[in-house]
């Protein structure tokens, strides 16, 4: 499987992004709600973010955590393990790889990273990087409990399957903006975390 993820990703990059990636390509908040497309010139804070697949008995899953409730932002949502580059980080997998050993104990030594998804632009100015990496299963994950409030896995199939993606809607300062989300059991995966599912999904072949 991790062949067949390698020939649909993009390349891992080089260097931290602080836009658009080499390509133009990117997606982003703006996907559902153009009127918010991200303005000529803004420089963008560079993050980046782990889409940890894992192997199991029952199949393949994704591991996602639940934010701290006590946070001050995104507190409670779900997310992959990632953030914000720090200045000792030179690329997006070093960001990537650092954040998950902090946020859920991940070995960087577990992870076999095999590339990249499109530059996902936030409304708050970020360019995040998600990479995607195949976790070794004997890996025993632990939460921060500052950053993490729960640590769970989702199967791989749901989260490819369009019947389960769905597009709502809520208002922000009396302007109606529309996200994708896949709910699973008690879990709302919405926002950026199921945009960039669901550029994975566009990707992978279906069955």
């Amino acid at each position: 499987m991790q062949e067949t993820f390698q020939s649909v990703l993009d390349p891992l990059p080089v260097q931290q992004g602080t836009g658009p990636n080499e390509t133009g390509v990117f997606r982003g908040d703006h996907d559902l709600n153009p009127a918010s497309s991200p303005a000529r010139g803004v420089i963008y804070k560079p993050a980046a973010v782990l889409v940890p697949i894992v192997y199991r008995d029952h199949g393949v899953s994704v591991i996602l955590t639940r934010r701290a409730t006590h946070l001050n932002k995104h507190a409670g949502q779900i997310s992959f393990p990632g953030g914000r580059a720090e200045a000792s980080d030179l690329t997006p997998v070093e960001t990537a790889l650092r954040e998950s050993h902090e946020e859920i104990g991940l070995q960087p030594r577990n992870v076999e990273v095999v590339g990249r998804l499109n530059t996902y632009l936030t409304v708050t100015n970020y360019s995040v990087t998600p990479v995607v990496g195949f976790v070794d299963p004997g890996n025993d994950l632990i939460a921060e409990e500052g950053e993490v409030a729960e640590i769970f896995e989702v199967p791989l199939e749901f989260l490819m399957d369009a019947q389960n993606h769905r597009k709502h809607s809520g208002f922000h300062n009396g302007v109606e903006r529309f996200w994708y989300a896949m709910p699973y059991k008690d879990y709302y995966i919405w926002g950026a975390t199921a945009g960039m599912l669901k550029d994975l999904s566009e990707r992978v072949p279906a069955k």
